[in-house]
């Protein structure tokens, strides 16, 4: 775990997306251990954006770098929101400080009845052109991954992480206290959060930077490991 003075290692807390588990980090988790104590939490617990914030910071060293991936990375800006003292770097990945649009909050309720109806099976399946680069959906190693995280986090976790993503609220006005070193990565063919998302959240947090990942969708972490740990790993080790 890390301390104040940086003489013990740096602990790096991992925040997966809607329907993700650790999975969506196992590049990550394998290849940024020889620099920090990586952990992955889970977001299946809780209905609410500040519940899962508030489990994540209960079950975290005092102080850490954190990362977040979509769902992740709202929950990584409420815990900047609830203990900005406590995160020594932020990362989002293929997120946005935007609220929902009526149009999304009535697509995640039809997703919602759809799985409380018994149809939880076919939701992944149908979100996945939407979730990945085309080239990505018959690539096994990826579609094949996303479907197993969506059946291991199941129906009922899935109903509660739509809910909680649906009210959570417009970080935009608080990115400008943001003050640690913040990286905001996207997808260059990422349709759900697309690039200039991530280029507003940069361009609001002070000393941002952002990369854009090249072919590659929503799932940076699944879709361009290699890439998107590069990218992680001169952010970790990037002068305060």
């Amino acid at each position: 775990m890390a301390n104040d003075s940086g003489s013990e290692r740096l602990s790096l807390i991992l925040l997966p997306g809607l329907l993700c588990d650790a999975a969506l980090w196992e590049h990550q988790r394998q290849y940024l251990a020889d620099i920090a104590d990586v952990h992955v939490a889970d977001l299946t617990g809780g209905g609410s954006i500040g519940e899962f914030a508030g489990n994540v910071l209960s079950m975290s060293p005092r102080r850490f770098a954190l990362a977040g991936l979509s769902m992740g990375g709202y929950v990584a800006m409420e815990i900047m929101r609830r203990a900005p003292e406590r995160v020594l770097r932020l990362c989002l990945l293929d997120t946005t400080a935007r609220p929902d649009t009526p149009e999304q909050t009535e697509r995640r309720k039809a997703l919602i009845r759809v799985a409380e109806g018994g149809g939880f099976a076919r939701i992944m399946p149908t979100m996945l052109p939407n979730l990945v680069h085309p080239d990505h959906l018959r690539d096994h190693r990826i579609s094949g991954e996303a479907v197993r995280m969506a059946d291991r986090v199941g129906s009922e976790a899935f109903v509660r992480q739509q809910r909680a993503i649906m009210a959570r609220p417009d970080s935009r006005p608080f990115l400008p206290s943001i003050s640690v070193p913040t990286l905001c990565i996207a997808g260059r063919e990422d349709t759900l959060t697309p690039p200039d998302r991530a280029e507003e959240m940069a361009a609001a947090i002070p000393g941002a930077e952002v990369a854009v990942v090249e072919r590659c969708g929503h799932l940076s972490t699944l879709e361009q490991p290699e890439e998107v740990t590069r990218l992680m790993r001169n952010w970790l080790l990037r002068p305060r």
